[in-house]
Order: structure tokens, then C-alpha cells, then sequence
């Protein structure tokens, strides 16, 4: 069986990284902002011991060969179909892990695409439609305040993109590591692909209404940590409402929002039990 370390949709390609047994249960694996695939690098071994074949690709923005310019290329709609083009790749129905920005694909693939969407874990960020109602209801929108900043061109690039500067500080006190920082000014910003993880942000304003916020009916497992400073309890709470299938809210006492790099073991739990490996 041949491995897949790329596939494309339209003029883009997008780099993956196919492991695990070749005859496991598919797995994909979706990251956010501002990571690439290898932040999966320390879940997807536990998850293969498991019996998953795991597919992290680098999405829209982050994969050499597919970084458009315009803010209009990255609609949630986009992103969405990418990775509904590599379920396609895979030719069969998938269990879809994501974290942060991916859970934002994760919940638009279980909404529009139930039938290839064998189950979703969800880490960090509940339905959108329930992020959206927390932002009047809770103090959710002043801890998204920097999705305001990073709408500016040009000069949030320059912020994020010094050592020691605003990006630094920003992801420290969100609880990245000194590795964590490294790796992200090696692959983010050395490689070129901060503009296209910005282009997510910039698109959200012409991205606001969508079949992504439908009810989704899949089985699914949101998974959200106490220190998250970035994403808050209520659009936690409130993503049971946009669930109709089996759902399970399971929080994380004390883990920051990177749960895929600092909390591997329990993530993998958390996927294993709910995709049945």
C-alpha cells in the first residue's frame, strides 16, 4: 500500500504525513494557528500503537505549494473542501482529530460532509455557532481580541515575526515552551508561512455564515483545558446545544491550549475511546 505525502484541490497541494500501520483505521489529523503537522508528532505514535493510520496534513497557508495570497482564498469554505480532498485521497470514511484553527475544519467537515465523518474529536474550540453566541454571553471576546489585531496587513506580520517581540510574548503567555517557540519561528515564520496562517483570521469577516454552522450529528468528543487563555468555558458549554449525535464535553484541569504538544497522552486517550481503536 503506497503512502501519501501529498495530494491536491484545484492548483494547490498540500504536504501530509501518512504513518501508523498501513491497514489501520484512519485517522486524520488536523493542526491550527500557528503550527503545521508536526505538533501532532508526539499523539500520532500513541494513536498507531492503537491500531490508526494517521493523516496530518499541512493545511491551506502552511504547505509550500499552497499559500494563496488573497484573504479570499481562505474562507472557511476552503479550507473545509482541502480537507474534504484528502478524505477523498484516502477513499474512506475518516475518525477527524483538530485542534484550534483544524477544529474550525473539523466542525464544518462533520456539518457539511457527515457521511465521511466517522467521528470528531474536537480539541479546544467548540462549534463555531456556539463560539460565536459565548462572544455575547461571557468574556470571550476580550480574550479574542487579537483576532482584531491580526486583521492589520503588514504590520502584524512585522509584530509576529520578531524574536522577543509581540508574537513571543503573546505565545509564551499562552504557554508555549522554548521548543515550541523555536519550532515556531523555524516553520511559521523562517519558512514563510505566517501570512497564510494570518489569511485565516482576515477571511472571518466574509466567512460568518456558511453550512459550517449547522448541527452536527456525528459522535463527537470536545476536549477543552482549564488554562486555556485563548478559548473560554462557555463556548464549551454551549457546543452541546449544536450536537445532536453522542456527545461528550471533556475538560482538562490545568492544561494550557496546547494540548497536543504538552498533554499527548491524554489527548490520545481521549481520541481512542472516542473512536473505538
Amino acid at each position: 500500500m503506497t503512502r501519501l505525502t501529498e495530494y491536491s484541490r484545484g492548483p494547490h497541494t498540500f504536504d501530509v504525513i501518512d504513518a501508523g500501520p498501513e491497514d489501520g483505521t484512519p485517522v486524520v489529523l488536523l493542526h491550527g494557528f500557528p503550527q503545521r503537522a508536526t505538533c501532532w508528532d508526539a499523539v500520532a505514535p500513541l494513536l498507531h500503537q492503537a491500531g490508526a493510520r494517521t493523516y496530518a496534513p499541512d493545511q491551506r497557508g502552511y504547505s509550500p505549494r499552497a499559500r494563496p495570497r488573497s484573504r479570499f482564498s481562505y474562507r472557511v469554505g476552503e479550507v473545509i473542501d482541502d480537507a474534504k480532498a484528502l478524505i477523498d485521497q484516502v477513499g474512506q470514511p475518516v475518525h477527524v482529530v483538530a485542534h484550534d484553527w483544524g477544529a474550525m475544519v473539523g466542525w464544518g467537515l462533520a456539518a457539511r460532509y457527515p457521511e465521511v465523518v466517522r467521528s470528531l474529536t474536537a480539541v479546544s474550540v467548540g462549534h463555531p455557532a456556539a463560539f460565536m453566541r459565548s462572544m455575547l454571553r461571557s468574556t470571550q471576546g476580550l480574550k479574542s481580541y487579537y483576532m482584531a489585531l491580526f486583521q492589520l496587513p503588514f504590520v502584524t506580520e512585522w509584530l509576529l515575526s520578531r524574536r522577543g517581540g509581540l508574537g513571543e510574548r503573546l505565545l509564551r503567555n499562552a504557554g508555549m515552551s522554548r521548543e515550541m517557540l523555536d519550532t515556531y519561528f523555524t516553520e511559521i515564520v523562517e519558512d514563510g508561512a505566517l501570512r497564510g496562517g494570518l489569511g485565516w483570521y482576515r477571511s472571518l469577516p466574509i466567512s460568518l455564515r456558511g453550512d459550517y454552522f449547522r448541527r452536527v450529528s456525528v459522535p463527537t468528543t470536545l476536549l477543552w483545558s482549564t488554562n486555556d487563555v485563548a478559548l473560554g468555558r462557555k463556548q464549551a458549554e454551549l457546543t452541546r446545544d449544536f450536537v445532536t449525535g453522542p456527545y461528550e464535553l471533556v475538560e482538562m484541569d490545568g492544561a494550557s491550549h496546547w494540548i497536543p504538544d504538552q498533554e499527548p497522552k491524554q489527548l490520545a486517550e481521549v481520541i481512542i475511546a472516542r473512536a473505538a481503536l
